[in-house]
């Protein structure tokens, strides 16, 4: 595994608030979005859990959490954001109902706890426990989750490294979901930059923090890999190597909800074959690159494949582009309102790893974009919208320097078999292009 501190968290959830039009609704709706069986896990688009709020663009799916060793003390969450730009299983406490976990300790009174931030300056603070998560058919055995819940302090006891000053989002109505599948490219959350065997102090962005349990002070911490918050995939026993996200073509540019698969494994089974897929490498920061657009465009080289981002985001400040943000006090401020529904086109291509040398892959990608606004307006009970996009900053990118980052959120993935390589994980008939990366 190479040094890194994982953060592309910080795209999930990019613009929810805004695109549902507010959270006052907060009734869970409590439907299972269904399990599948065998390596295949049922996902849907939907609309999320929370009757009278529309959560567009967003793929969800449940999971069957128990405590280690048990087959009685569990609950099966629904509603869970299935999301390739972060790592592992984060629920929501409420979610869990009267299942009590385990919570990683140091051993000397002192409660692990993890925060996540958000690019909308929201955060998420809670304990990491350990449980038997079970997706589908496939069961990964005592692995660290990240339970997201206010201390009993409330918000104003988590430490300021963590308190953006934002929504606080460990509850239904500001994250919009039970919690969060993270299925991206790395095996654990921060990786070696925050485990001692490799550093001898916290990074910058280190999500971790030891907590007395007596006083609730709290202090930044190393942890090991393997008391970092996992990949549920890493610890299945088979399958283990990567996922696959296959959603269908809507029929229309918006429609009421969509249902798919995530996969588990590449080349594992008879399902999960890479088959005739373009590789795309990334670069240690789990990044490829886009030119957009594809004919005097910029060159993205912090570019991403991000399941939880629910729009295609992109700067607003790329060359050939005309100027399309939304009103700033209109519905939708972070997203592109064009006068006509515009046609683009980028190019995807790997970047080079710097720990395998690997770099692979090209291809152009078309894409469409709508008016938020009126897509929030005439289409409010539509959970698909796939010409949904928005900026992700002004820019622009100057040798590598800037806005540099095109973030191909859940439209990208319609029509598409999206896969998932996780680093370390070798894939059959791959070996000159080592993991991580992305095929489609």
């Amino acid at each position: 595994m190479r040094k890194f501190l994982f953060s592309v968290l910080l795209t999930a959830l990019i613009s929810f608030a805004s695109g549902c039009g507010g959270n006052s609704a907060s009734t869970p709706v409590g439907v299972p979005v269904g399990g599948g069986g065998g390596n295949t896990l049922s996902i849907t688009v939907d609309g999320g859990p929370i009757s009278g709020v529309n959560y567009e663009d967003a793929a969800f799916a449940s999971a069957k959490i128990c405590v280690p060793g048990s087959t009685s003390s569990c609950v099966t969450v629904d509603h869970l954001l299935v999301d390739t730009g972060s790592v592992g299983i984060r629920v929501l406490a409420k979610a869990l109902g009267t299942v009590s976990l385990p919570v990683e300790t140091d051993g000397s009174g002192n409660n692990l706890n993890d925060c996540i931030q958000f690019a909308d300056n929201s955060f998420a603070w809670g304990l990491v426990e350990s449980a038997d998560v079970t997706l589908a058919g496939e069961v990964a055995s005592d692995i660290p989750i990240h339970v997201l819940a206010d201390p009993s302090g409330g918000p104003s006891s988590i430490p300021n490294t963590c308190n953006t000053g934002g929504p606080d989002d460990d509850t239904l109505a500001n994250l919009g979901t039970n919690g969060i599948l993270g299925v991206g490219l790395e095996p654990v959350d921060c990786g070696e930059a925050c485990d001692p065997s490799f550093t001898v102090s916290p990074p910058a962005g280190d999500p971790y923090y030891l907590c007395n349990a007596s006083d609730s002070s709290c202090a930044l911490a190393l942890v090991s890999l393997a008391n970092q918050v996992e990949h549920p995939v890493v610890a299945f026993p088979v399958d283990n190597n990567g996922v696959i996200v296959k959603l269908p073509a809507p029929t229309s540019s918006t429609q009421a909800s969509l249902s798919g698969s995530l996969i588990f494994g590449i080349g594992t089974q008879s399902d999960n074959a890479l088959g005739s897929q373009t590789i795309f490498t990334t670069d240690g920061s789990g990044n490829f690159t886009t030119v957009f657009p594809t004919t005097g465009g910029q060159t993205l080289s912090a570019s991403f494949i991000d399941s939880g981002s629910n729009g295609i985001f992109f700067p607003d400040s790329a060359a050939n582009v005309p100027v399309m943000q939304c009103s700033a006090t209109g519905s939708a401020p972070k997203y592109y309102c064009p006068t006509s529904t515009e046609g683009f086109s980028a190019t995807n291509a790997g970047n080079t790893n710097p720990s395998t040398g690997a770099s692979a892959g090209s291809g152009a990608v078309s894409f469409s974009v709508d008016n938020a606004e009126t897509l929030f307006a005439t289409d409010s009970s539509d959970a698909v919208m796939q010409n949904l996009a928005g900026s992700n900053g002004v820019g622009p990118c100057v040798g590598g320097v800037g806005q540099c980052s095109f973030d191909w959120g859940l439209p990208f993935f319609f029509g598409r078999n999206v896969y998932v390589a996780i680093d370390g994980q070798a894939v059959p008939s791959t070996a000159s292009q080592p993991s991580p990366w992305w095929a489609y």
